[in-house]
C-alpha cells in the first residue's frame, strides 16, 4: 500500500465527513484506498474468531493490551493505570457513546496527586465533543466509549493518555495523571 493511499485510508476511518468531501479523481482514490484498507469478509471473521472472548483493552498507546483484575466488582483497571469507576448506571436503552457520535458531557477534572479541581463544566452547561476522532485526550475517548446517557463514571488517565510530559501551562504539570468525574447527559 503506497502512501498517498495509506494518507487516503487513515481519513476515510477517522474523518469521514472530509472524505465525502471529495470529488471526481480524489473520491475515486478514497474509494480504493477504501477497499485496500478495509478487510476482507474473511479476514474479519479471522480477527473476530481471534478475539472471541477478549475484550478490547486500552494499553499505553490506546491499543489492546490485558486488563489487571481488581477486587471492586465496579472497577475496571489496566497495567499502565487507566481506571474506570462505574458510578451510576443509566437507563439500558439509553442512547450509547461510540465512535463518531457528538457527546455532551459534564465533568470535574481534578489531579490525582493533589486532589486539585484544574476544570469542570459550569453549572447547567455541558462540554461536547465528537468521540473517537481526537477532539479530546486519548483517555477521554476510551472512557467515554460505551457510556449510555445517565450513565456516571470516575476515569483515572495516565499521563501517556492525557497530557503526558508538556501538561498545560498554569493548569496540569507534566506527567500528571488525572482524574475525571463525568456524566454523559445526550448523544447526538
Amino acid at each position: 500500500m503506497g502512501a498517498t493511499t495509506k494518507v487516503l485510508c487513515l481519513v476515510v476511518r477517522r474523518q469521514p465527513q472530509l472524505w465525502l468531501q471529495l470529488r471526481g479523481e480524489a473520491r475515486v482514490k478514497g474509494v480504493q484506498a477504501l477497499q485496500q484498507c478495509m478487510p476482507s469478509q474473511q479476514q474479519q471473521q479471522q480477527q473476530q474468531q481471534q478475539q472471541k472472548g477478549k475484550q478490547e483493552t486500552p494499553s499505553k498507546d490506546g491499543s489492546a493490551a490485558g486488563e489487571v483484575k481488581t477486587n471492586k466488582k465496579n472497577v475496571r483497571r489496566w497495567e499502565n493505570g487507566f481506571e474506570i469507576e462505574e458510578l451510576a448506571m443509566g437507563q439500558p436503552n439509553g442512547k450509547l457513546a461510540k465512535a463518531g457520535k457528538k457527546c455532551m458531557m459534564k465533568y470535574v477534572g481534578r489531579l490525582k496527586s493533589t486532589g486539585k479541581v484544574f476544570d469542570q463544566t459550569q453549572g447547567k452547561k455541558t462540554f461536547a465533543f465528537r468521540l473517537g476522532v481526537g477532539e479530546v485526550i486519548k483517555g477521554w475517548d476510551l472512557g467515554v466509549q460505551g457510556m449510555r446517557v445517565g450513565d456516571k463514571r470516575r476515569i483515572v488517565i495516565p499521563p501517556q493518555l492525557g497530557y503526558g510530559s508538556s501538561g498545560v501551562k498554569g493548569a496540569i504539570p507534566p506527567n500528571a495523571t488525572l482524574e475525571f468525574e463525568m456524566e454523559l447527559v445526550d448523544v447526538k
